[in-house]
Parts: C-alpha cells; structure tokens; sequence
C-alpha cells in the first residue's frame, strides 16, 4: 500500500513550483522553498514565513482535531490553526498511535520476474554459496580491550596497502565498547554475540580474525562453539593474553593476514543472480523532503530489486511506530505480522521501562528540516520499503534466510540499526539523507542518496544521486527510482561510492547495548 495517493503542485507566476500536496484530504501541503508571510500560492495566502520543506495549513484545523499528510495522521492540533499558518512544534501535539491493523491484507508470494528477464551482477561467490559485493578482511574484537590491537593491526594495512593484491579491499578493524562486565543472560549479550557471529559469516570478507583479550565475560571460544564456526584458513583467532602481549599480538596477526593475502586475493568476480543481493534501507539525517522524494526512490528500487530476486531490509523499529499498519497488511501471512507487531510491544514496554517514550522522536535536525512527530517520520521512512508484500520479521542481527521484503528489529539510531542489517548478511546499503548524513559502514559499501538538490550541491562531495528534481518536476519517482538500481547494481559489481573513495567507514560497527553494566 502506498502511503500517498495523489500529488498536487502548486505555482505562482514568480516563484515556479512551490508546494506540494501530497494527498486530496490533506489538510496542510508542503512548502518547496522558502516562502514569506504574506505570499499567495494556489489562492492560498501565508499568515507566516515557511521554511523550505515545512507544512503549511491549507485551511482551518480546529483545536483537538488531526492534522493529515499522505492521507495519515500525523498528529493533532493543540491550538486552533488558521489557513495559511505554519504547522509545526508550536501547534502540533502527538499523541498515542491508536491505528487500526489489518493483517495480511495486501500479503502473499512475491511477485518474480521470469527467471530468464532477471538482472544480474557480478559478485564474489563464497564457499557457501553467500555472495559478497566486497573483498575484505576483518578483524573482530570480542572486548573493548582488544580494540587497540585491532586498530594497530588495520593502520598498518592502511599505510602499507595491498599493492600486488588487487582484489583485496583493505582491513577492517571492528571495535566496539563492551564484551565484559555484562551479565551473559541478558539480551545485550546474546546481542553482541549475535553481531559477532554476523559479521564473521557476513560474505564481504573474505577472512575474519578474533581477537581477544583473554579474559573477558564474551570468550571467543565459546562464542565459535555456540555458533558453530569453523575455525581454519578463512577464520583465525586469538588472544592477547596468550599471545603475550599487545606488540606480539600485532606481528603475529600481520603474519596471519599476509599469509592469507595471496588465497584471497585469488578470489575474482563472477556473474551471478540477484538474489547474491541483500540491500539494508536506511535514512537518516531525515527532512521534510525524505518521504516525499528519495525515500519513496528507494522504495520503486527495492520494489525491482525484490522482483529480481534480490532482498530488502527494512529496520529501525521506532521510526515505523504509528505506520506499522501499513506493513501488517502487507505481511505475507498473519504469524509474520504477529511478529512485527510484537516487536512494537516490545519497544512500548522498553521505553517505558527507560522512563522514555517512542514519540521521542524526530531529531533536532529532523525538526529543523520540517518533520514534527514520529508519525510524519514514519510514514515517510516506509515508503523505503516500496510496496511487495512482507515476508518475515528478523530479531537484531538474526541472520537473514528468507529473500524479498523483509523488516529486522533495531532502535533508530543509524549506526546501531545498519550494524544489526550487515550482521543479518547485507552486502549493500542505500542511506537516504535531507540534512546530510556522511556514514561509511564498511565492509558494505553505502550509496548516499539526497532528498533535496540544495543539500546535495552543497556536500556534492558525499552524496552519490540527487532526488531534488522530484521537488521541481524536472525528475520523477520512478525515473530517481530506477537510477537508484542501477547504481545498486554498478556497487555491487565493483564501483566505488564516495564514501568509499575517501575511504570512510571504519567507526560505524555499533551493536546494540542493552542492559546495566555490571
């Protein structure tokens, strides 16, 4: 199901294309550039000035009564407002989602191409059978202790290179702040774990090495043990207790790893099917724009990607909260949207045990950008998932076994929710932004897509498409949609992205920290 049904565009002689209404029973329309007190767009006169991107009322919405964009609710008005006003904090309330759920409404099989009109891509084919866009070697630290080593180790790669390796994409050093002093029966742990197992199976690495302090709570033993992984040329572990020491442990791990450079390197790119894709959704730096332009791109995207045979990942649990109705009815049976809405149960009960709420949200840049409440962020960020039918629900970091359009569980934080998708096996990401957001998050490559051109020719140099002409007319949901594709493609097959070029993304391994630290 969509979540907008018609658009309208309104004019001036002077100012060109300058609102957007994005639904018939809208009951304010949104401002395309800055508009003065006192301008008449479409007959209807502006009481203040408007921010780009922001909501004007279109006409009178009494105190108490709801305030509709994409045809939704995405709040109440807690004052009286006038026709022309300003919608926003001072004079739009959220209040508890109370929407209906309709389950599997809209649901079943996903709709393939034929076999024989299925794209492909060109990918590196493990052992396994998992499909790698990327050829990296990682190291995972089971504590924070080991990070230093880790990080050493990944500097010295960084400075020597891999000249006579082409195929080899660089070290990763995946360090994070906990692995001890945290109770092994509580979900933080079995969280970290989780990620850890994740990773070292995610298929754009090509060899992965533990290590260690030796004795924290997260012992790399029992962790190998429990998740079956098998330890030999491609997956090497270690301690730095039992190495005897941090400088030891760095020549011996740079030993190992130019032991394993020319295997690695043997490993070359193939053609093979899409369905080698998994795509992790995200957005973040949101704005007023995101769910009228490059998020619902992104959904025409994975919409193809998903007929080809590919996976997308939605995620971000609370910035679907008050539009999880739309997904529920597009759950390919009723137990996959049991499982989605008992993730929000899950979520009401851990804000409230925080003494937080899910309506926290949006962000100061999100409120800046024109998004008011967590209901007019969530209707915009699930038009990321295009419109096929849901096909399972994943816990954090769970690996994910089921292909077409399916949603993990993770906080809203981009960091912590991209961490959980890569864990769960995705090789790609497209990460739509309207303020700017610059994240790397190796060994995925990240393909950064701008909801508005302003922002876009402003940090040109981070942003990989432009879906600011969706705003002007001179670009279409569609036309963005399937540029975003074949970008996807192009990624997967070896193009670099800027994030990439710079060589960013070495402090994006966040897994999710729940629980008291002991």
């Amino acid at each position: 199901m969509a979540v907008t049904t018609k658009s309208e565009f309104g004019r001036d002689h002077n100012s060109g294309l300058s609102i957007i209404r994005l639904n018939e029973a809208d009951n304010v329309i949104v401002a395309t550039r800055p508009i003065e007190a006192g301008e008449t767009l479409a007959g209807l006169t502006t009481l203040d000035a408007i921010p780009s991107g922001h909501k004007i009322a279109v006409r009178e919405i009494p105190n108490g009564q709801p305030v509709l964009k994409y045809g939704q609710v995405i709040g109440t008005a807690k004052t009286d407002i006038r026709a022309g006003e300003h919608v926003h904090l001072k004079n739009l309330a959220m209040l508890e989602s109370h929407v209906s759920h309709e389950f599997a409404r809209d649901g079943g099989p996903t709709p393939l191409l034929p076999s024989e009109e299925r794209r492909t891509f060109r990918g590196y084919v493990r052992p396994n059978g998992l499909v790698g866009t990327r050829n990296y070697i990682g190291i995972i630290t089971s504590v924070n202790c080991s990070a230093t080593v880790a990080r050493a180790i990944a500097e010295h790669y960084k400075t020597k290179g891999f000249g006579g390796y082409p195929n080899i994409d660089g070290v990763v050093a995946l360090t994070h702040g906990t692995g001890c002093a945290i109770p092994m029966d509580t979900e933080g742990f079995v969280y970290l774990r989780r990620v850890m197992n994740g990773y070292a199976r995610n298929p754009n690495f090509g060899a992965i090495l533990i290590i260690g302090l030796g004795c924290e709570t997260n012992q790399i033993g029992h962790l190998v043990e429990a998740f079956e992984l098998d330890e030999g040329t491609r997956l090497r572990t270690m301690t730095i207790q039992q190495m005897g020491g941090t400088r030891k442990t760095i020549e011996e791990a740079i030993r190992i790893i130019d032991e394993m450079a020319p295997d690695i390197n043997d490993i070359e790119r193939t053609s093979v099917p899409l369905s080698g894709l998994k795509l992790a959704l995200q957005c973040g730096g949101s704005d007023g724009y995101s769910g009228i332009t490059a998020n619902p791109a992104l959904g025409y995207a994975a919409d193809l990607l998903v007929k080809n045979g590919g996976t997308a990942v939605l995620s971000e649990t609370p910035e679907i909260y008050g539009a999880e109705h739309l997904l529920t009815r597009r759950a390919a049976t009723p137990d996959v949207a049991e499982k989605l809405m008992t993730r929000i149960d899950w979520w009401r009960n851990y804000t409230e045990k925080n003494g937080a709420e899910l309506n926290n949200n949006p962000s100061h840049g999100n409120k800046e950008g024109g998004l008011t409440t967590i209901l007019e962020k969530s209707l915009g960020a699930v038009a990321k998932g295009g419109s096929m039918p849901l096909q399972e629900v994943y816990e954090y970091g769970e690996l994910i076994t089921v292909p077409g359009f399916v949603f993990m569980d993770t906080p809203g934080y981009d960091p912590v929710a991209v961490t959980g998708q890569v864990a769960g096996g995705c090789n790609l990401i497209v990460f739509t932004t309207g303020r700017g957001s610059v994240s790397g998050f190796k060994p995925a490559p990240c393909i950064k897509v701008a909801t508005n051109s302003e922002m876009y020719h402003r940090m040109s140099e981070d942003m990989d498409i432009n879906c600011g002409g969706i705003i002007d007319g001179t670009d279409s949901i569609q036309d963005a949609g399937e540029r975003i594709f074949e970008r996807i493609i192009a990624v997967a097959s070896g193009e670099h992205t800027l994030s990439e070029d710079y060589n960013y993304g070495d402090n994006e391994f966040v897994p999710w920290q729940i629980g008291a630290v002991t």
